[in-house]
Order: C-alpha cells, then structure tokens, then sequence
C-alpha cells in the first residue's frame, strides 16, 4: 500500500532546501490549513447532496433533478444563495456573544476534523493522547450551542439549546465508553496506533461481543450527538420552529448547517477508524491473493468508503424512525446506554485480560 509519508516528506525538504525552515514550517502549516479548508468544504457539499438522495431513495422519489445533471448543481446554488442573504442581528440580543456563537460551532467540528488520519501516512498531526484530544475537542461545540440559543434571546432558541446541551453532553458519556473499549483493545491512545494494530483485522471482528456492543452504542450516541433523527429534538420544527439556529441567518445560519453535515462524516470516520480499520485494507487470513488485490486500493478510498457506508446507517436512522420525546431521549442513555457500555467496558477489560480475542 502507498504511503503519502513519502509525498509529505518530499515536500518538507523541497521546503526545507531554499528557505529558512520557520518559513517552510509556515508555509507547510498555510498549506495544510488550504488542503483542510477544501476538504471541509468538499465534503459538506458532497454530504448534502448524498442525504438528499438517500432520503428521496427511501421515500420513492428523485430528490434534486432540476439545477445541472442529476441535480448535482443543486447544492452549489444553495450554498451562493445562503452567501448573498443577509447577515440580521435582532434588537435585544448580545450582539457579540450572537456573533461568536457559529465560529465556537465551526471551530470545534474544524478541530476533530483535522486530527483524523485519511491515508497512510497522511494525517494532520498524531497526538498519542489523539483518541482523548478528539473527544475533548468535540465537547467544545455545545458551548456554541448553547450561546447561539442563550444570546438570541427567544424562548424558542434557549429551549433548544438547553434540550441540545443535555442531550449533548449525556451521550458523550456513551461515546466515550464505546472508544475506551476500543482503547482497551488496542493498548493505546494514539488515533494511528489503534488503525495500525488492526493491519491484520479489524476490531469489530476481533474484539467479540464486546466490540460489536461498542459498535452499535456508539452508533445509537453518535446519531444523539450529532442532533439527528430521530434525536432531532433541539430543532423539532414542530415545537421550536428551528430551535437554537431559529434567528441566525445568512453566513452564520450555513456555519451551524455546515457544522451539522461535516460532524456527520467525523463520527462516520471516527467509526471507521476504531472499528473498521481505518484506512487499512479488508484481510482475510490465508488468502494471500485476495489480501495483496485489497493492497492496491489507496487507503484513502478505503477510509472515505468505510466513513460514507457508515454514515449511510446513520441517514437509515433519520429516516426510518419517527422523532422521540425529550424523556425518552434521555431515559434511553441514562437507563440503558451508559449502564450496558460500562458492564461492556469491564467484559471488554476481561476479554482483553484473559486474551481471548482473535
């Protein structure tokens, strides 16, 4: 399999080799800022639009057909319509605090974003606490959250940014406990660490039970966490209008809509990374042939593939129950998630102890 390491490397000391190596150390980071920013952006617009056929798929129509082939100019006419609206600040609101409140948003979904390992050899920065870093980083949006509802001074908007940082901030606990299962069998913390050690299996396979209950816990949070269907509570259109987003506009409206679609792929890839291998090939023991075919495929389509499959159960979700009420909402963590992934976290803790995975 390739290693982007090699690229990487080259580009350093081409760098490194006509200017002083602040320079090419700036330069390198305004580089790998610009590759992010596009990414971000390239894959907000790619999942728009991959919902939007999904969900027409499930409820037997076309979706977008109208704006280029296929309707796939549809989202970049949307994204030039939300540019032009205008940016409205309401009389009564805490202008800076109703300012800031979509950047908190952006910051912390740029942050995760940034630490996920796409290739390879083709990862940001490798933190050997990354697995920690990427769960604290997350917990920044709902402080956004809950400013955007808070300084617009709505009932409508604090209602949804309270149900939100509940809802937020109880799942995380599920999440976190379905990761330290994964951390428990990896032996490590490391993001690159744990897609490494599954180079000759993926952890869903290996780890038993115990890994598959992690696997759909997480599911079950992540779809809370990302404040969709049927968890969509803080934006319930039929109580809140649209919740804590209810009067942004303009630019700052697209920050939490951008938010909402890129946190998506981040939960997918952090899926795909912890329980799918990651940007590691599918092996079957034994199968030399097979497994050196599999070698071929770059791992970034490996890691793309494995995030949007993942991604395409969490649309399942939306679009297959019906929205819960706020009390079963919580019930189904505090009653029944959190205290099955802590006896899954001790079982896991005796799998890994007694060596009895693959």
């Amino acid at each position: 399999m390739f290693d982007f390491g090699i690229v990487t490397n080259w580009i350093d000391e081409l760098l490194n080799g006509f200017m002083p190596s602040w320079l090419a150390t700036t330069v390198e980071c305004a580089l790998v800022g610009v590759m992010l920013l596009v990414m971000y952006s390239l894959l907000a617009i790619f999942y728009i639009f991959y919902e939007r056929k999904v969900c027409a798929w499930f409820q037997c129509r076309l979706g977008p057909m109208r704006v280029g082939p296929w309707g796939v100019l549809q989202v970049f006419a949307d994204v030039i319509k939300i540019l032009l609206k205008e940016l409205i600040t309401l009389w009564n609101t805490d202008r800076l605090l109703f300012a800031l409140a979509p950047y908190l948003v952006i910051v912390a979904s740029f942050l995760v974003f940034a630490c996920l390992p796409w290739g390879k050899g083709l990862q940001v920065i490798d933190f050997n606490v990354g697995v920690f870093f990427m769960m604290a980083a997350s917990s920044l949006g709902v402080i956004g959250i809950l400013l955007a509802g808070w300084s617009s001074n709505s009932k409508y908007t604090l209602i949804g940014a309270m149900r939100s940082g509940a809802q937020m901030i109880s799942y995380e606990l599920s999440i976190g406990l379905a990761m330290l299962c994964i951390v428990c069998l990896a032996g490590t913390m490391s993001v690159s660490g744990i897609v490494e050690a599954q180079a000759d299996g993926w952890f869903l396979f290996r780890g038993h039970i115990p890994a598959v209950i992690a696997f759909i816990i997480y599911l079950i949070a992540a779809t809370a966490e990302t404040n969709r269907g049927p968890f969509d509570l803080p934006e319930a259109e039929h109580e809140l209008t649209a919740g804590y987003h209810t009067e942004y506009s303009g630019i700052h409206f697209g920050f939490f809509y951008l938010a909402e679609y890129l946190n998506l792929f981040i939960v997918s890839g952090i899926a795909s990374l912890l329980f799918l291998g990651g940007w590691m090939p599918f092996h079957v023991p034994g199968w030399d042939g097979f497994n050196a075919i599999m070698d071929y495929v770059p791992s970034v389509v490996w890691f793309l593939g494995k995030a949007v499959l993942v991604s395409f159960i969490i649309i399942w979700f939306k679009w297959s129950f019906p929205r819960v009420r706020i009390d079963q909402m919580l019930a189904l963590e505090w009653r029944y998630l959190m205290p099955i992934g802590l006896c899954n976290l001790v079982i896991m803790a005796l799998v890994v102890s007694m060596q009895w995975y693959f």
